[in-house]
């Protein structure tokens, strides 16, 4: 007993300890991007010199407190429990120590007093370098790890290497200053700078609208809205997930906090529990690239290409529309399949009564994200936005008497903010090893001529390589660093071949964001398979079949760049324009319907496989470019759709009664 209480009271120590940490992190963060109101000037802004150290060693602190070795070694090697905690506590002093000969450097380098590179620095980049790949490992797993362990091996073995990819021989100390002592290409350099001071405020935003009420209320209104459609709580889970999902940006965070709802009502109507959450994953994980906030992804983009953030967001649109009409219509068909009826029992349940409260509730979610894009809409920063809707849901949280009663919501709200960007920047840091191997060596160039090479000048396998890298880079990771590696590596290439910066960007996102929901690495559709009670790979694999448009979107942009409707391909008061992208739209929905049905085989009956076959063809052969082609292929998979309604509805509706 004595022993099990000295554990508790330690792990208890450990969440007191975090829960301060990630408290110290988000109040730093307030502070540096808090607007100065009239005559009132905060404390702040910190230069980057001294946040990025502070924030980084901050978030190593509290990943060792949440997911320490110590643990580790008790759970599997319960005797070596004591080597467990000192690799902890010599992990932490290590990255402390390195992060503090950041910072001497870059004060001596700003007052001139630094001398000339040695080994010395060599050897505190590459510890620091090996450290974070080590800690990214612990927190998200392998496959970013080893990108970073191969980027190094890369980086000092260059010359050995044949083909392209031979570099020139590295002097050693001098790559420290590419690595680690720099605010440009390194572990601590630009990229890191934009996640600590553009995407933290949303992470905040995200977290408040989760533990304040305002996403709890949401679900509760989406199902009350899609009660009239036989999909019910499906439905539901869709509309729900793409509100929600915009704001939080977590794949797996989405699903745990509607699936949670969803998922037991979707399998509550008939639907099987591996397509209920099928349904939910894919739906969860496409919340990142549905506007305004696209999880925070559409800022991120916006300070790596130069566009504005309101270009993005108008871009994104039409193609997330058109992925969840796609999760929409998909639901419908399996509905038919399975001969679910529209139904009102979901709205019996207690806590899904919708009351006044709700409504109230829904405030904080409406007014942040007007608050956002009117800032932005005045000239005020990405981060300045953020914070400023951040201000705003604080005391528009005290209109739920859940907050009025319990204050402590918001710290709470607040701490679990800091550990989530915690765990963020581990795979971050690993992100700045390989762009400061790309900066150094040049490799994307070199990128380039290999994929002209291979693709032999072929958009189409060009996107596929670089769809197929995202992919696997994006399994058990989160997505924006798999987005960001990717797009630094491949996106020249892209754009070589003709693709805008814009379509290159949003390319790489849609198949970072599939990558959570695509085998064997599934980490959303296992979240959701563990709600639902269904075999994981089972329910991968649905999410997967149902939400295959999200493979296809992308591709369709790329060869219609008129659907992102911004103004470098939509000239405002072009008719032509106009009628294309009208045309282009109808093509579309055409697609959807084809393949939502085809992937469920079942329209108005079970489709046979030639007919499953047929409706995958005509759907590829609608969205060609060739206009005699893509036409012909329209009118085709138009006749055989009515022919169907005809030949097979009327038999459908007396089966149904």
């Amino acid at each position: 007993m004595n022993e099990q209480a000295s554990q508790d009271q330690s792990q208890r120590m450990i969440r007191y300890a975090a829960f301060s940490v990630a408290l110290v992190i988000a109040a730093t963060g307030v502070l540096n991007s808090m607007p100065t109101y009239g005559f009132f000037t905060p404390i702040g802004p910190f230069p980057a010199i001294v946040l990025r150290p502070i924030f980084v060693g901050a978030a190593v602190f509290l990943v060792l407190a949440n997911n320490s070795f110590t643990k580790t070694f008790a759970q599997r090697w319960p005797n070596f429990k004591w080597l467990g905690r000192v690799i902890d506590v010599v992990i932490l002093l290590l990255t402390w120590w390195v992060l503090w000969e950041y910072y001497d450097r870059q004060v001596s380098e700003e007052t001139g007093g630094f001398g000339e590179t040695g080994m010395f620095d060599f050897s505190v980049s590459l510890l620091a370098a090996s450290l974070f790949i080590i800690l990214s490992w612990k927190t998200w797993g392998g496959p970013l790890s080893i990108v970073g362990i191969l980027a190094l091996i890369y980086f000092y073995t260059g010359e050995y290497w044949p083909w392209i990819f031979e570099t020139a021989r590295v002097d050693f100390p001098e790559t420290s200053e590419d690595l680690w002592f720099n605010q440009g290409d390194g572990i601590l350099g630009t990229i890191m700078g934009i996640i600590i001071f553009t995407v933290f405020p949303f992470i905040m935003l995200g977290t408040m609208l989760e533990r304040t009420g305002g996403g709890r209320s949401l679900i509760k209104l989406a199902v009350h809205v899609t009660k009239g459609f036989r999909g019910g709580p499906a439905h539901s889970a869709i509309l729900a997930s793409s509100l929600f999902g915009t704001m939080s940006g977590g794949a797996v965070t989405n699903v745990v906090a509607t699936g949670v709802i969803t998922i037991p009502m979707i399998k509550q109507r008939g639907f099987s529990p591996s397509f209920a959450g099928g349904v939910e994953a894919t739906a969860s994980s496409a919340g990142q690239i549905m506007p305004p906030i696209m999880g925070a992804a559409a800022f991120v983009m916006a300070d790596l290409t130069g566009i504005s953030y309101l270009t993005i967001i108008t871009a994104a649109l039409v193609p997330a529309l058109a992925y969840y009409a796609s999760l929409f219509t998909s639901v419908v068909f399996e509905a038919r399949r399975l001969g679910v009826e529209v139904g009102s029992e979901d709205l019996d349940r207690p806590e899904l009564q919708v009351n006044s409260q709700d409504f109230i509730n829904l405030i904080m979610i409406i007014i942040p994200v007007a608050v956002v894009i009117t800032s932005l809409l005045q000239g005020l920063s990405a981060a300045g936005a953020g914070m400023t809707a951040f201000f705003a849901i604080i005391p528009l949280s005290f209109f739920n008497p859940e907050v009025r009663q319990r204050p402590f919501i918001i710290i709470e709200a607040l701490s679990y903010a800091g550990l989530t960007f915690g765990r963020l920047l581990m795979a971050i840091a690993v992100v700045g090893v390989v762009v400061a191997v790309l900066g150094a060596t040049g490799l994307p160039k070199d990128f380039v001529v290999l994929i002209d090479a291979v693709a032999g000048g072929s958009l189409f396998l060009t996107l596929l390589v670089t769809g197929a890298a995202a992919l696997m880079l994006g399994m058990g990771m989160p997505t924006l660093p798999a987005y960001l590696t990717i797009v630094l590596i491949l996106g020249p290439a892209m754009q070589n071949l003709g693709l805008t910066v814009l379509a290159a960007h949003l390319f790489v996102l849609y198949y970072a964001v599939a990558s959570s929901i695509t085998p064997p690495v599934a980490i959303a559709a296992y979240a959701a398979a563990s709600i639902a009670e269904a075999p994981p790979i089972r329910t991968a694999m649905m999410a997967l079949r149902v939400g295959l448009v999200k493979f296809a979107v992308p591709f369709i942009f790329a060869y219609y760049p008129v659907i992102l409707i911004v103004p470098v391909v939509f000239p405002e008061g072009s008719s032509f324009a106009i009628v294309d992208f009208l045309t282009v739209l109808f093509r579309i929905l055409v697609f959807i319907y084809l393949i939502s049905s085809a992937v469920i085989a079942f329209d108005q009956r079970r489709l046979p496989i030639l007919e499953t076959g047929l409706r995958i063809g005509l759907a590829i052969l609608v969205m060609v470019t060739i206009p005699g082609i893509h036409w012909t292929a329209t009118a085709i998979a138009l006749a055989y759709i009515v022919w169907h309604q005809f030949a097979y509805g009327r038999q459908a509706a007396p089966a149904a009664n």
